[in-house]
């Protein structure tokens, strides 16, 4: 029987949180351990300025006056006192695609389990924010559905360390999901626009965010696969190390300051256009 330690960014009283809670259940033993309020787009960070408190909801449920880091931390080291056989995190209302994983409370989770060499998946629904939509209208149980189903999958394939499982559902009905697909990282595009507004004393204060306007629509990634209707998987790793660029300096002897980097930079160019002249 696998224990599976739950926590998500929505908050301990989250519908996508009891929806999963309900199928991990089928796997094995399940503690849920998560933020007592929304901690959404709050990124990877732990509380270390101030105490946190941990409340007991019911058995084995247990909100976390903390971040989604913080609830995976004090999941495991003072409510399981031992290493789960997975973390999970979610399902998060709104997908986490792309570069949207940097900025994530879900992945986060998930991201602090990996540094600990745990097994980790975030579980997020790709919900479209501009139709009005009530919380209970939306399709939990398929990305709940598609979690086990991954989860299930996993005893044939092997995560890495240092390696965790980026999960999106399509908002569809289950029956209505094209399948699931493995995927690379893509890229979303944000507005970056800001709200000013005054307080009731005359002083400003800010809304941050902007709209959501599209992605970077290329074969293969997140954002394309969950767009045509299919569940995206996507392997991410601590290491962000851009090994290309890594390479390319490597090859020019590194970086070179000052006049060496002038002289070979011209040495380089010159060599460039006698190759184009030929």
């Amino acid at each position: 029987m696998m224990r599976i330690l739950l926590s998500n960014d929505d908050g301990v009283h989250a519908l996508g949180l009891r929806a999963i809670y309900q199928a991990l259940k089928k796997l094995g033993k399940v503690w849920v351990v998560a933020p007592l309020e929304e901690k959404s787009t709050t990124g990877h960070s732990l509380t270390i300025h101030k105490p946190l408190r941990l409340i007991q909801m019911e058995p084995n449920f247990y909100g976390v006056s903390g971040s989604p880091a913080d609830c995976v931390y004090l999941g495991i080291r003072q409510v399981m006192g031992e290493m789960p056989d997975m973390v999970v995190s979610g399902i998060n209302r709104g997908a986490n695609l792309g570069q949207d994983v940097y900025y994530s409370g879900t992945v986060s989770a998930a991201r602090e389990a990996c540094i600990l060499g745990i097994p980790s998946m975030a579980v997020s629904l790709a919900v479209d924010f501009k139709k009005a939509q009530l919380e209970r209208e939306l399709h939990y149980a398929s990305a709940a559905s598609m979690a086990v189903k991954v989860i299930r999958s996993l005893k044939d394939n092997h995560i890495p360390k240092h390696t965790l499982l980026n999960l999106n559902v399509p908002d569809r009905p289950m029956s209505q999901i094209k399948g699931l697909k493995l995927a690379r990282q893509g890229f979303r595009f944000y507005s970056g626009s800001i709200l000013r507004r005054k307080d009731h004393r005359g002083k400003d204060y800010f809304w941050v965010g902007g709209q959501y306007q599209g992605f970077q629509n290329d074969e293969g990634t997140d954002c394309s696969i969950v767009d045509s209707g299919y569940a995206s998987l996507t392997p991410l790793k601590l290491d962000s190390t851009d090994r290309e660029c890594l390479g390319d300096w490597e090859e020019m002897g590194g970086i070179q300051f000052g006049s060496k980097a002038q002289k070979k930079s011209g040495n380089r160019s010159r060599v460039s256009k006698e190759v184009r002249r030929e």
